[in-house]
């Protein structure tokens, strides 16, 4: 006889069974034995106190049952695909997805330096981190393009407050402030070095 650990519980091989001819058997006192091994229970913890905690097990005790509808209320909604809508205007979609959508909007067409940026991400597929990184830049040069826009219609934007800035000095003072010193310590070298380099001596 030997014994062998599953589990951290032992099962019990005869001697005449151990070897090649024998594997049959101890597979079925393993499997035996992985049949009656039993997890250590945890205790449950009491977590009343966080707010919204158990939500999602008995519908008595979910707040939103009330206002929930059954069936559905999308039963009964059309089956057939939505009429596809004009394309007015310039549309981009990745290479993935050559094929305009039903609807989409039409608030932002793609214009100026930001939609050349745009046009350009667009044609590298959407797991190229260059997709998404001239998306990004794009966007912050449309928020100069925007204010630019707005100074030559005669609006004079309020740029802190559409920034937000006075909402993160209550809440996050300390975040503002290295944001502040940061672009400080940047405007600051950039100008250091202009009028190092517009005073240097020629040649």
């Amino acid at each position: 006889m030997h014994t062998d650990n599953v589990n951290g519980g032992t099962a019990t091989v005869p001697a005449s069974t151990t070897g090649d001819a024998a594997s049959p058997h101890l597979h079925d006192h393993l499997v035996a034995d992985h049949h009656s091994f039993k997890p250590l229970s945890r205790p449950k913890r009491d977590m009343s106190h966080i707010q919204g905690w158990g939500a999602d097990l008995d519908r008595k005790n979910r707040p939103a049952v009330p206002m929930e509808h059954s069936p559905p209320r999308l039963d009964g909604a059309p089956l057939a695909a939505p009429v596809q809508q004009p394309e007015r205007i310039e549309v981009l979609v990745s290479p993935e997805r050559p094929h305009i959508t039903p609807l989409f909007g039409t608030s932002t067409p793609p214009k100026g330096l930001s939609g050349m940026l745009r046009r350009l991400a667009f044609k590298t597929t959407e797991n190229d981190i260059r997709h998404f990184l001239l998306l990004l830049l794009a966007d912050r040069i449309n928020v100069v393009e925007g204010i630019g826009e707005d100074l030559l219609s005669g609006h004079v934007p309020n740029v802190l407050a559409e920034m937000g800035i006075k909402a993160e000095w209550e809440h996050n003072k300390a975040g503002l402030v290295r944001k502040v010193a940061i672009a400080g310590a940047v405007g600051g070298l950039a100008y250091y070095l202009l009028k190092r380099r517009g005073a240097a001596p020629r040649p």
